[in-house]
C-alpha cells in the first residue's frame, strides 16, 4: 500500500513539530506517550498483544510510560520518534507484506496524526489526496461493524460524495456524513473532533452521541 510509509513520515513530522509534552486526543497521553505506544506496538510483540487485550491494559500502559520517561527531553523524544520512523524490525511480518502493513497501520497512522493535530484549540482538516481518502475509506468499511458494535442503532456511513456503507443494521438507524478522514475519526471515538453531520431521529442521534464508539 503506497500510503503507509508516507503516513508514517507525516506522523513522525507531526510529533516532532509538537514536542514531547504536547497534548493529544489519547486520554492521559502527551506526545511522548503516543510515540512510545507507536514504537512498542511494532517492536515489542508481547506489549503489542497486551495493548489489544483489556485485562492486560495495565501491563501495556506501564511499558508505554516507562519508555516515554526516556523521551522527556527534546533529544530523547527525537530519538524515540526516529526509532519509530525507521520502520518495522526485520522479524516483523509487516516487513514482508504490504497488505498486512496497510491493514494494521494505514488507519493507525492517520488517526494518531490527527490525535496530535486536533488536540489544540485551532486546527483545520488536511486536504487529502483522493486516492488516499479512498484507501482510508476501504479500510474503514472493513472494520466499521466492530467500531460501532457498542451502539444500539443501525449505522450508515455516507461519504461527502454520496457513497454509502451500511456498517450495522437495526430497526432505527442514523446516517453519519462526512469525508472519509472525518468518518474515521468519529468511528475511532474522536467524536468531538470529527467534522461530521448526522441524519436520523433526534432521540437516535442523542443515543449515538452518548454511545461508546471505537476499540
Amino acid at each position: 500500500m503506497q500510503y503507509v510509509e508516507p503516513s508514517r513520515e507525516v506522523l513522525a513530522e507531526t510529533l516532532l513539530a509538537a514536542g514531547p509534552h504536547s497534548p493529544t486526543l489519547c486520554h492521559g497521553w502527551q506526545a511522548k506517550e503516543l510515540a512510545a505506544h507507536l514504537y512498542l506496538r511494532e517492536h515489542r510483540p508481547a506489549v503489542a498483544l497486551a495493548m489489544v487485550i483489556k485485562p492486560l491494559a495495565a501491563v501495556s500502559d506501564k511499558s508505554v510510560r516507562k519508555l516515554a520517561a526516556q523521551a522527556e527531553t527534546v533529544e530523547g523524544f527525537k530519538k524515540l520518534v526516529g526509532d519509530f520512523l525507521a520502520g518495522h524490525p526485520f522479524y516483523s511480518p509487516m516487513k514482508r507484506s504490504k497488505a498486512l502493513d496497510a491493514s494494521a497501520n494505514l488507519i493507525e497512522y492517520f488517526v494518531h496524526t490527527e490525535d496530535v493535530r486536533r488536540a489544540r484549540s485551532r486546527w483545520a482538516p488536511r486536504a487529502l489526496d483522493e486516492d488516499y481518502s479512498n484507501a482510508l475509506w476501504d479500510e474503514l468499511i472493513k472494520r466499521a461493524a466492530i467500531l460501532y458494535r457498542g451502539v444500539d442503532l443501525g449505522i450508515v456511513l455516507v461519504r461527502s460524495d454520496g457513497l454509502r456503507h451500511v456498517a450495522k443494521r437495526a430497526p432505527v438507524s442514523v446516517a453519519i456524513k462526512g469525508d472519509p478522514g472525518e468518518l474515521l475519526m468519529h468511528a475511532h471515538g474522536r467524536t468531538r473532533h470529527a467534522l461530521v453531520t448526522f441524519e436520523g431521529q433526534p432521540d437516535a442521534v442523542a443515543l449515538l452521541d452518548s454511545a461508546e464508539i471505537g476499540l
